[in-house]
């Protein structure tokens, strides 16, 4: 996604991913089920996509659904931790935003192997301040089912209130790995168990 383009929102970052999707499928690698899956800031994005293009399966991961047109910073107030909310944040000449280092260790990286959490940090940019600020565009959930997968051990998300939330929107108990906010990073084979195990739900015939 565009995260460091200034002028880049929640539609921008749709946009960069329903090109992905069009351009895979032009070239053929596309196939049903198509599953979703939006991870931290992408639980706002993800919707959106499965919104615009037929999915079978929409996932949030150490996400939640959020109240519909609202801006993220108010979505998020009642669902991040302390820690996250006492952050610093430093912002460049363009207005984009960025933690330190060790913020990002503590709170995004935390439980990885130092060397797995150094290759991540060196590919993170500065963010653009839009998706903060700006409403979300999402005003109608997508007709697709949802399923909600947390982190016991988020340094990110509070995990007892991201737990009532996700159970309130989809009317479900959420998924529970064990881990931290990247737990996509630090136990895949779990989390892909658990897609598989969608895959086979919503499995088209």
């Amino acid at each position: 996604m565009p995260i460091d383009d200034p002028a880049a929102g929640f539609e921008e970052y749709a946009g960069a991913i329903l090109s992905a999707m069009d351009n895979k499928a032009e070239e053929g690698r596309f196939s049903r089920p198509v599953i979703i899956v939006g991870h931290s800031l992408g639980g706002h994005i993800a919707p959106l996509v499965a919104a615009q293009r037929r999915c079978d399966h929409l996932v949030f991961l150490c996400a939640v659904p959020q109240e519909l047109g609202q801006p993220m910073g108010l979505n998020s107030l009642a669902i991040i931790t302390e820690e996250l909310r006492n952050v610093t944040y430093f912002v460049d000449g363009d207005g984009r935003i960025m933690q330190s280092p060790e913020s990002f260790f503590r709170l995004f990286y935390d439980g990885l192997p130092a060397e797995q959490a150094l290759a991540a940090l060196r590919q993170l940019r500065p963010e653009s301040p839009r998706t903060r600020i700006d409403a979300w565009p999402l005003l109608e959930w997508p007709d697709v089912p949802r399923t909600v997968v947390l982190a016991n051990d988020d340094r990110v998300l509070r995990f007892d209130v991201a737990q009532e939330v996700a159970k309130e929107a989809t009317g479900k108990d959420p998924v529970v790995l064990t881990g931290g906010h990247s737990v996509m990073m630090s136990d895949p084979d779990a989390l892909a168990a658990v897609l598989i195990g969608l895959v086979t739900v919503t499995r088209p015939h």
